[in-house]
């Protein structure tokens, strides 16, 4: 019997081969994942960049120490793989500026979706201009739905010093928002 909410339990299990614990893990964090992810990349991707994420999962849990949470573990790779992404993504961006010299035609949709607006695209360039710490305690509220409190446990800091970081991550997005506008 697996015990509910143990991720690291779980993770120990997936370790050594277990396919229950391992599913297991990826139905307590996907849709976790998933909001990170629609967070960060445009949503024409989100859905690949998130498959990328559990399959990374799945080939280095053997390799996962346990020097840290499951979940701060998890996130790494999160993070790495919307680096990743944008890595490509730029890439994709500079092969289809040489096309123009040739005069080949560009789609007339954007790269991202009609649907982001302004406004969207400037919460996203600020929010990639925060502060990787700063960035972390804006996704676990709102991406990943974590009270303060939680947050404050799953970064093993005092519920103050999560507001604190909180309050000074609003107020950089803010003061970015308002210098792009």
């Amino acid at each position: 019997m697996v015990p509910d909410g143990n991720e690291e339990y779980l993770a120990r299990r997936a370790q050594q081969g277990d396919r229950e614990a391992f599913l297991r893990l990826y139905d307590l964090y996907l849709d976790k994942v998933y909001n990170r992810v629609k967070g960060r990349v445009p949503s024409q991707y989100v859905e690949d960049v998130t498959q990328d994420i559990f399959v990374s999962v799945a080939r280095s849990i053997p390799r996962f120490r346990q020097r840290s949470r499951f979940g701060t573990w998890l996130y790494t790779i999160v993070n790495r793989r919307i680096a990743d992404f944008y890595r490509q993504y730029g890439r994709y961006s500079e092969q289809r500026a040489v096309s123009l010299k040739h005069g080949e035609h560009l789609p007339s949709e954007p790269p991202f979706e009609s649907e982001y607006s302004e406004e969207c695209a400037l919460m996203r360039r600020a929010l990639n201009n925060l502060k990787p710490d700063y960035q972390n305690v804006i996704l676990l509220r709102f991406a990943d739905g974590l009270t303060f409190a939680e947050i404050a446990e799953q970064r093993g800091q005092t519920l103050e010093a999560v507001k604190s970081s909180y309050r000074r991550a609003i107020q950089a997005l803010r003061d970015d928002m308002g210098a792009q506008a």
